[in-house]
């Protein structure tokens, strides 16, 4: 039987992903984060667990481990690359984007097609489909390269974590989905943390003489 793991123990596992680009990033990048930002990052994943809290670990069930662990670190490490290519500003973000969407897409799009065949495809999901491609993917990943010259591996990486918020509010507002007071305190605690990440205190210069 194929090992599974609820969408909640997959969600929280992902979450980990900026404490990894922050280590990935000091390696590869050479960009340290400050005193301050690695609060944040502690404070954020308190927050991560405090949302999630209680998650159940069932036993045996260790490809499930070993595929979600890959693919943290898959995401990682792709966040520390996009960071080392757009950080020059040599390279225009919608080439980044083609280049890397583009490659990525085919091979899933081949893959689909040699494993599920032909898809039937309503006018309706037609245009859902067209939305994703246009909007959340090809002009929300040019955005996304063009923040990379700037930000780091690890506050992009921990911006992008905050789609667990981002989610549980749109829920809220558009299907009525409750917030439950512990999951509330989870979601401003991890607020807070990507906002301390995000904080960037300049050092006063020395008063000329």
């Amino acid at each position: 039987m194929a090992e599974t793991y609820p969408a909640v123990t997959v969600s929280l596992w992902l979450n980990f992903t900026p404490l990894i680009v922050a280590f990935m990033a000091i390696l590869f990048l050479n960009e340290f984060p400050t005193k301050l930002q690695w609060i944040g990052v502690l404070i954020f994943i308190i927050g991560i667990f405090t949302y999630f809290f209680p998650v159940e670990l069932n036993q045996n069930q260790t490809t499930g481990l070993i595929v979600m662990t890959i693919g943290v670190f898959a995401n990682a490490a792709s966040a520390v690359l996009g960071r080392n290519i757009n950080r020059e500003a040599k390279i225009n973000p919608g080439v980044v984007t083609v280049v890397s969407m583009g490659i990525g897409s085919i091979i899933l799009l081949i893959t689909g097609l040699l494993i599920q065949g032909i898809p039937s495809i309503s006018f309706q999901n037609l245009l859902f489909l067209l939305w994703l491609a246009i909007v959340n993917t090809a002009l929300a990943f040019t955005i996304w390269n063009f923040t990379l010259r700037t930000l780091s591996a690890m506050e992009s990486s921990i911006i992008n974590g905050t789609m667990l918020i981002q989610i549980a509010v749109l829920a809220w507002l558009f299907l009525d989905e409750f917030i439950s007071l512990k999951e509330g305190i989870g979601m401003l605690m991890a607020a807070a943390g990507v906002l301390l990440v995000q904080l960037r205190i300049r050092n006063k210069k020395p008063p000329s003489v």
